[in-house]
């Protein structure tokens, strides 16, 4: 199934949530049951509309690692995968690997 979002918005995949910390502790199912902040862009909108009518095209695409709003958006499931759909400026920063 594909979707294609509308305006300015994207189709986040929500990274899922570490079990064990990187010196091996585990975390309690409070903590891993978090809502993530961190997610993969599915698929992005064409772009919002400036006041004059003309498409502002959006800064990110598909593929980048982002960091979003805690409880920004609109969580969905299709075919049994968690999905975002949420705004541009709901998204805070994009990740890039070193």
């Amino acid at each position: 199934m594909h979707i294609q979002p509308l305006g300015d918005r994207v189709v986040v995949k929500p990274k899922p949530r570490e079990e064990k910390t990187k010196g091996g502790l585990f975390l309690p199912d409070t903590a891993s049951k978090e809502r993530p902040m961190q997610g993969e862009i599915i698929a992005v909108g064409p772009g919002g509309r400036a006041n004059d009518g003309k498409i502002v095209p959006m800064t990110v695409r598909a593929g980048q690692q982002v960091l979003f709003a805690k409880y920004a958006g609109t969580e969905f499931k299709i075919d049994d995968q968690e999905y975002l759909i949420l705004q541009e400026k709901d998204i805070l920063g994009i990740i890039e690997e070193a």
